[in-house]
């Protein structure tokens, strides 16, 4: 029986009858609530039916509940019971039961009395009784299944009962008043009235429920301040928005702080959303992203649609509007007008509800996916193998082509993701690509609603204008192969920029994690042009991305205007009419059809560059892991019997090769670690990573083809068998690069195995009786230390235990350093730990291997950067002492001599293998340990500790604070961050890089282009005129939804003018008089001409388009490549107490995410800003013509938009600006990380890292996301305010007080008012955000500066220094030297004269100022008062270029940079092959036989051509290398691939390349720091008569560690206090009684050998004298 039969015949959709209108509102809650009765009875299925139906439901899902993310967070089963008051209140109940009683009870009895009586027909009693039945599931709901969350079903229930009651009681008013029929009798009336009166009491009862209670975990106070009021809202706060507010009003009244903005919801959280993410498993990562936000982008999909459709709807309402406002329009069509009013402002609201709700969900899975990925990432680095020191074959290739001059070949793979990322890459995939995925999911929707908005014009325009509404669309077929080709070819682009930017950064990586280095070498500019090379690599692809978007544009924007054209062409042509309201409908659904046209491909663009993002993140996370031996977080993911517990520390038969990236899927290896102190950085000569194949050539293809090859030192560990003894103390020793570090990484498992096995397993909850954990505590040979206080790096995260912590700095000597810091063991270690000496680094991170309870304890040679007192001193009470007393004791050294009476176990490596192993007992009756000492002769260092050669720092050598309330001195300030709102200081600084020409000229556009936009409108006025009957078309518009998040996200590919045309015209024929004074012709007669012109004001605007965004793209540019230039020469310039007191992350984040943002969001923002403006602007002119009487509205509307206009401006600059600061410290622990990450392991501290890593994405995301919702209120409360505004001009206009023509201009002027306003807001809000990254970048350009590089007029002569000079060659004359005003002077009128050819010690304890002393005559420091002298020139004269490039310092820690040995020694190619191979076979960095024979490959080659220049003819590797000859190192050469930091090469080797660079600058003054200290002794012993024979020509100055090594100069100023103490020859000072000197000599402990060395000095002076 259906509807049509019971309501007489009329339609079921009529609702002008009211029975059809009672029959709804009877029947939509009944069926509802029988719905909700069927679902809730459980089904018998089968088996197949279930498996269906939960893989149906399963998309449905919510990935994690509150509870569950709570428990996921504290690592625990949550108790259903853990919501702190589960308690109905019962009042609510009892409301909720009577209200729906009485109208249960009132309905039911209405229905029975209709039935019974028959008074009305039977029908009408059915349908109350059907209303009755509803309102009884209101009144068992509340009762029998309380609950004190929110009931969805009642809300949902009562607002169907909202909307028919409104229908039902609405539609008798309208038909009384407008059909004249009589009311119903007043009791029924009254009925439906408190049956309104109820419904809303219901809704609002239910809609003020909470939708969840708060765990006992949560204080309720604290909701909304501490804790995310979103989980525990009402239904009404959900759907206003209004949760937001209190965050609002907060950032409105005050600047916010990081405590000020509430934490995230626990769904939301780092933490528990990564751990939900772990449990997906699945194929490909885009598979597992989507199962982990399955539910929200569905909801996202869906409600787009919802919201294309309101979209739609209005449009439709105002046009029926329109019509009715017309002069014939009945009475009927006027009463009709006001509700379509009221269901165009309806639709407005519904489509911002829409909005914000899919924009909610699009918001929320895009932060899971942030978080989701960047925890990944992290997670991979904890578990990948260790690629540093990996060389960049890509790099060797392009080196070996272009000395081979081979062209390099365009290859369109070649910057495909490949693994082997460095760090400067994983940082950029955890910065650049997973905010770009996220980004491109919270966008989404443009792709789902673009498509619907066509489809929906389409349908419109065929019914208009037939088939030939799709002739336009053959421009679009037709452009086609042309977008593809532009498609493919920005893919291609963005794959280069990222590769470009990548290798950017890499080169700013190494650039700035050595800048120190570069500053000794006086080697600045050579890095400047590097970088900027880099850049300029970077910057050609970007001109292409950009010249690649003008041409997109050019083809989208052109396109709407030739289909609409076309289109009309075709119709008049068919022989159709071309009449006012189908030329004009369809010019507006061609322009509705334009936006979504030109969204679609840019976004299209946007997903194919996710695409790329996501191959790059997804390579990063196939790569190779470490085996769960070696990783504890793989360890806890696995069974736990599943591993075997082996209680020793053994390697059989094993091989062990460096880490290679594998070579099958890859053709490139990143390049190594940026940084200098890498994991490993001392193991024996690290191979290039290549591949296990044996061949040695690196590329493979290539070198078929008479490419150059080139050839590598490669190294293994190889028949490794060796048991080390429990619980006693085991040597390992070698000379230089024999592989004992390797050795120690092996056991770690840091090394791929390729044969034998490895034998360690750790176990932290395995404690044994000397309550030492089954683990590994690790102390590497460039210790790597974090950037917190001395004792947190001590601590390491282990529990503070103070008797032990005590116990641990005494015997690692570490109570003297720290007696010396103002701020004792809470002295902050700055990134890298600078501000601590070599041999404070060293014994901090033997501290903390102490410390840490383990029984298995791997020391890397920490005694080569002590001295001998310190070495005596840590064996006797440390490796002897009670601390390592029961612990495996694993010790690399050469001090074989002082350790081994208190060792058992000795094993010798020799080339990668073990010579000699055995216990000291067996080995010493065997007379092999003479041999072995003899060896490593102990060369006993002498006393004092290691001078601290950062002492730049603020750490004046005060006594320690007393009183323990005084907080340690920061030595990193905090992050700066700007407030209020962004100054025009910063506004300037951008226009004036990007050229103030760019910007007239853009006005210039912008104004044409809106000047088009009027002229458009006005011809279409005239096209409508010139039909001749007197009627003319008054413009209206609406938005398009397709741009409601382009804020800057479109990176530039979205036209700016296109903003311009958010809102489409659509186009009403109204009637009125001639105005031009020409004729045009009749449009009946020629409608062509009409089309025709319109087109080419079209396309007359789109040109004005496209130049506007070549002009702006061009001003971007400049200003890209300006800025960027600045910020590069003011950091690398910058003074070396700011590099000290700044953290790398910190400087990385300007050069990566701020530039991103200069580079791709800022222009587009600013002409944005601009072009809304000019709308802006248009609007309210036209409407002040028009229809002043609209200003009046506009005003107080304007005022209400101006509040919350504020209230987001302000609170939204606040969140980004602290969501950008809070982004440095995540990429700086990450770097710190991956340069620790095989410390780390060795810890087992993994999982504390991880949770580290959690606070912080939680504290980056809960200001990025709390930034997202604030924009989501704002888009709420403007869209109602705009539908308020558009309703009330409406209604101002049916009210008859104006024309029908006025009418329309005022609705339309009304909406693009409103529209303007909005878009001008958010784009304003964009464009400071943007300008945040400006700013950020402005603060580094007026950094504290180094003195001029170069004074013109003060530059010294050509020879100087001159080492011929008579007189004094270093002159120091009463010098002072502070570190800061405030602090007291480290030197002390300090005052000596050095002569020319001498050689110099400088001796002192630890902050007597021989470091300052080194600093200041390289003018790191300028003194207070006092010069010094160099030959004759006052160095404080002269540039500091001039000064630095003629001396040469030799640091402690010796830095190499990426690229081949030769450019390490002669980085400007000032010098011959044979120069170079001279120097490195002098300090014994090559072997005789390897000289000799590069020698004569070479000398030929310099006479003939360059080709053959890389090509040497080296004996392979295998033949060069044995067992027997120890001299004979593994090849190396000088187009031997050095990776960054040097990694590949051992410590010792280091310092020898360091050494050989000093020897070919050949300058007259040499100072020299500590260089010896990670060489074996015979190689020392060989290297110091380097010094002697070498060096004779120069003045030679060093700050010396070990006695022997000055005891032959000619004289030692030995400092004490910042002043001079003692200054003579070194035979002289030791007989001095009490001298200081000669104490340090009587506690060598070789005072006799020191005795004679300094007589047979003074003999052979007297002899050549």
């Amino acid at each position: 029986m259906d509807g049509s039969q019971l309501c007489g015949g009329s339609s079921p959709l009529d609702l002008s009858d009211p029975c059809v209108r009672a029959s709804w509102a009877a029947f939509a809650p009944a069926v509802f609530v029988a719905a909700l009765c069927l679902f809730a009875i459980p089904l018998p299925l089968t088996v197949f039916a279930r498996k269906f139906g939960r893989a149906l439901k399963s998309p449905w899902d919510q990935f994690l509940t509150l509870r569950e993310a709570e428990a996921l967070d504290a690592d625990e089963p949550i108790p259903d019971d853990t919501v702190s008051n589960t308690a109905v209140p019962l009042w609510r109940t009892v409301a909720l039961a009577f209200v729906a009683l009485v109208q249960a009870l009132i309905w039911l009895s209405a229905g029975a009395y209709i039935l019974v009586t028959h008074e009305l027909d039977t029908w009408t009693g059915v349908c109350a009784l059907l209303v009755g039945s509803s309102w009884v599931y209101g009144v068992c709901k509340p009762v029998f299944w309380p609950k004190p969350t929110a009931h969805f079903d009642l809300f949902t229930l009562y607002l169907v009962h909202l909307v028919f009651g409104v229908i039902v009681l609405g539609g008798i008013v309208y038909d009384n008043r407008v059909l004249h029929v009589p009311l119903e009798p007043r009791i029924r009336f009254a009925c439906l009235i408190f049956n309104l009166v109820a419904v809303l009491l219901e809704l609002a009862l239910v809609s003020t429920m909470p939708m969840d209670l708060p765990s006992s975990r949560v204080n309720k106070e604290d909701i909304s301040v501490k804790y995310s009021p979103e989980d525990y809202v009402t239904i009404f706060q959900w759907v206003t928005f209004s949760w937001v507010y209190p965050l609002v009003k907060r950032g409105t009244e005050t600047t916010m702080n990081e405590e000020d903005v509430w934490d995230l919801s626990p769904t939301s959280q780092s933490r528990p959303v990564f751990g939900k993410f772990t449990t997906i498993k699945g194929a490909s990562l885009l598979r597992r992203l989507f199962w982990a936000n399955s539910l929200d982008l569905i909801v996202d999909f869906s409600l787009t649609f919802v919201s294309v459709l309101f979209n739609y709807a209005s449009p439709f309402f105002l046009k029926v509007i329109l019509d009715s406002i017309d002069v014939d329009a009945t009475e009927e069509q006027r009463a009709m007008a006001y509700v379509y009013a009221f269901l165009a402002f309806l639709c407005t609201v519904l489509k911002a509800e829409a909005d914000v709700q899919h924009l909610w969900y699009g918001r929320r899975a895009a932060t899971r996916m942030r978080i989701e990925l960047m925890a990944a990432i992290y997670d991979k680095a904890l578990k990948r193998k260790d690629y540093s020191g990996v060389v960049d074959k890509d790099k060797l290739k392009d080196d070996a082509d272009r000395k081979a001059g081979i062209a390099p070949s365009e290859n369109p793979t070649e910057d495909d993701p490949k693994a082997g990322a460095d760090v400067g890459k994983i940082v950029n995939l955890m910065a650049v690509d997973a905010n770009k995925i996220a980004m491109m999911v919270s966008g989404m929707y443009f792709i789902y609603g673009g498509p619907l908005e066509i489809i929906i014009a389409s349908v419109f325009l065929y019914n208009l204008l037939g088939i030939s509404a799709f002739a336009g669309f053959i421009v679009v077929l037709v452009g086609w192969p042309l977008n593809s080709y532009l498609m493919k070819r920005s893919i291609r682009i963005q794959k280069g920029v990222a590769s470009a930017r990548d290798k950017r950064m890499a080169v700013l990586n190494e650039l700035i994690g050595a800048v120190k280095f570069i500053k000794f070498f006086a080697w600045e500019e050579r890095w400047i042009d590097r970088a900027m090379d880099a850049r300029g690599v970077e910057m050609n692809w970007i001109v292409k991305a950009r010249l690649n978007s003008i041409v997109f544009t050019l083809i989208w924007t052109s396109a709407p205007i030739l289909v609409s054209v076309i289109s009309f062409f075709a119709y008049v042509y068919q022989g159709n009419k071309l009449t006012v309201s189908v030329a004009f409908t369809s010019i507006a659904l061609f322009g509705m059809i334009r936006q979504p046209l030109n969204v679609i491909p840019a976004w299209i663009v946007q997903i194919l560059q996710t695409g790329v993002a996501l191959k790059r993140i997804e390579t990063y996370l196939d790569e190779e892991e470490v085996t769960e031996q070696v990783s504890s977080i793989k360890r806890s993911r696995v069974p736990a019997d599943s591993l075997a517990a082996d209680e020793s520390l053994a390697i059989e038969g094993g091989t062990f090769k460096w880490n290679e990236v594998p070579e099958k899927e890859v053709k490139d290896v990143a390049k190594g670690k940026k940084n200098e102190n890498t994991k490993n950085g001392a193991s024996g000569a690290h191979d290039s990573r290549r591949p296990s194949d044996g061949t040695d050539t690196v590329v493979d293809a290539e070198s078929l083809s008479g490419r150059s090859t080139i050839e590598d030192h490669r190294f293994e560990l190889r028949d490794i068998s060796v048991r080390f003894p429990d619980g006693e103390l085991t040597l390992i020793t070698g000379p230089t690069a024999s592989g004992k570090s390797a050795l120690l990484l092996a056991l770690l498992g840091e090394m791929t195995i390729t044969n034998g096995k490895l034998i360690m397993s750790k176990n932290t909850s395995n404690v044994d009786e000397h309550g030492n954990m089954h683990a590994i505590s690790y102390a590497a040979q460039s210790p790597w230390l974090r950037h917190q206080s001395i004792k947190d790096n001590i601590l390491f995260g282990y529990p503070y235990d103070e008797k032990r912590y005590n116990a641990v700095v005494d015997c690692c000597a570490l109570r003297p350093d720290l007696n010396i810091f103002e701020d004792g063991d809470q002295t902050e270690i700055g990134a890298r730990g600078v501000s601590l000496s070599g041999g404070q680094k060293a014994r901090v991170a033997l501290a903390r291997a102490v410390y840490a309870r383990t029984k298995y304890v791997l020391l890397d040679d920490p005694l080569s950067a002590v001295d001998s007192h310190t070495a005596r001193f840590l064996y006797e009470n440390l490796l002897r002492g009670p601390l390592l007393a029961n612990r495996t004791v694993i010790l690399v050294t050469h001090h074989v001599e002082l350790v081994l009476p208190g060792a058992h176990y000795l094993v010798r490596m020799l080339d990668g293998r073990i010579d000699t192993q055995g216990t000291v007992k067996d080995l010493r009756a065997n007379g092999v340990l003479e041999y072995i000492t003899q060896d490593a002769e102990a060369d006993v260092k002498q006393e004092m500790p290691v001078a601290a050669s950062e002492m730049l720092v603020d750490i004046a050598p005060a006594a320690p604070a007393k009183d323990g309330s005084k907080k340690p001195r920061k030595l990193i300030k905090d992050e700066h961050r700007e407030s209020g709102g962004v100054k025009w200081s910063v506004y300037k600084a951008y226009l004036k890089a990007s050229s103030y020409w760019t910007w007239s000229i853009l006005t210039v556009l912008i104004f044409c282009s809106q000047g088009f936009g009027v002229l458009e409108k006005l011809w279409v006025r005239e096209w409508g005129q010139a039909y001749g009957n007197g009627t003319t078309a008054v413009p209206f518009s609406f938005a398009s939804t397709a741009l409601t998040e382009n804020e800057a996200f479109m990176s530039g590919f979205l036209p700016s003018h296109d903003t311009a045309h958010y809102s489409s015209p659509y186009y009403h024929v109204q009637a009125s008089q001639k105005v031009l004074w020409f004729t045009l012709p009749d449009a009946n007669e020629d409608p062509l001409f009409y089309v025709g012109v319109y087109g080419a004001i079209g396309l007359v605007t789109a040109a004005i388009g496209i130049a506007s965004t070549a002009v702006q793209y061009t001003g971007a540019l400049r200003a890209s490549r300006l800025i960027f230039k600045q910020l590069l020469e003011g950091v690398v310039r910058a003074t070396m107490r700011w590099h000290d007191v700044t953290p790398q992350g910190r400087m990385l984040n300007r050069f990566g995410k701020d530039i991103e943002t200069i580079d791709n969001n800022l222009a587009s923002s600013l002409s944005a800003v601009n072009s809304s403006l000019a709308t802006f602007a248009a609007a309210i002119v036209t409407v002040a013509i028009v229809f002043p009487w609209f200003l009046i509205p506009a005003v107080i509307i304007g005022y209400f938009y101006r509040l919350l206009a504020i209230g987001y401006l302000n609170t939204g600059r606040d969140l980004r600006r602290m969501e950008s600061n809070s982004r440095s410290p995540i990429f700086s622990g990450f770097g710190e990380l991956l340069e620790g990450i095989v410390t780390v392991r060795a810890f087992s501290a993994e999982r504390r890292f991880l949770d580290d890593l959690h606070v912080k994405i939680d504290v980056t995301t809960k200001m990025w996301y709390n930034f997202w919702m604030t924009n989501r209120w704002l888009l709420l409360n403007f869209d109602t305010l705009g539908g308020l505004a558009v309703l009330i001009t409406t209604l101002f206009a049916l009210s008859g007080y104006v024309t029908a023509g006025t009418a329309g201009l005022c609705i339309t002027s009304a909406m693009t008012f409103t529209m303007s306003v909005y878009w001008a807001c958010r784009f304003w809000t964009a464009l400071e955000l943007d300008l945040n990254s400006v700013e950020r970048v402005v603060e580094y350009l007026d950094l504290p500066q180094e003195p001029p590089a170069v004074l013109e007029s003060n530059r010294p002569p050509a020879y100087w220094p001159s080492s011929t000079s008579s007189n004094a060659l270093i002159s120091v004359e009463d010098l002072v030297v502070k570190y800061a005003p405030e602090l007291p002077p480290v030197l002390k009128s300090v005052s000596f004269q050095l002569n020319a050819r001498e050689r110099v010690g400088l001796l002192g304890r630890t902050g007597s100022g021989k470091s300052t002393l080194a600093m200041s005559i390289l003018r790191f420091v300028d003194p207070v008062q006092g010069r010094i002298l160099i030959d004759g020139v006052d160095i404080s004269k002269i540039g500091i270029h001039d000064l630095r490039a003629r001396l040469t310092f030799i640091p402690q820690d010796a830095t190499l940079f990426s690229g081949t040995l030769r450019d390490n020694l002669d980085p400007f190619n000032e010098h011959e092959d044979m120069e170079c191979l001279d120097v490195l076979y002098r300090v014994q960095m090559l072997s005789e036989s390897g000289y000799q024979s590069q020698r004569n490959s070479r000398a030929p080659s310099r006479s003939s051509t360059p080709a053959d220049d890389g090509v040497s003819i080296v004996a392979s590797t295998s033949a060069s290398t044995s067992a027997t000859e120890v001299d004979n190192k593994t090849t190396i050469r000088l187009d031997t691939q050095v990776s960054a930091g040097g990694t590949n090469f051992s410590q010792g080797q280091r310092q020898l390349i360091a050494m050989a660079r000093a020897l070919l600058r050949r300058s007259s003054i040499i100072v020299l720091d500590e260089a010896t200290s990670s060489i074996d002794f015979e190689t020392d012993a060989k290297i110091q008569a380097t010094i002697r024979e070498e060096f004779g020509d120069s003045l030679l100055l060093t700050v010396a560690h070990r006695l022997r090594t000055v005891i032959d100069y000619d004289r030692l100023i030995v400092l004490d206090k910042g002043e001079v103490a003692e200054f003579d020859t070194p035979l002289n000072l030791i007989h001095k009684e009490d001298g200081i000197f000669r104490n340090m000599c009587l506690k060598s402990g070789t005072y006799t050998e020191l005795e004679s060395a300094a007589k047979a000095k003074a003999e052979r002076d007297l002899a050549l004298g």
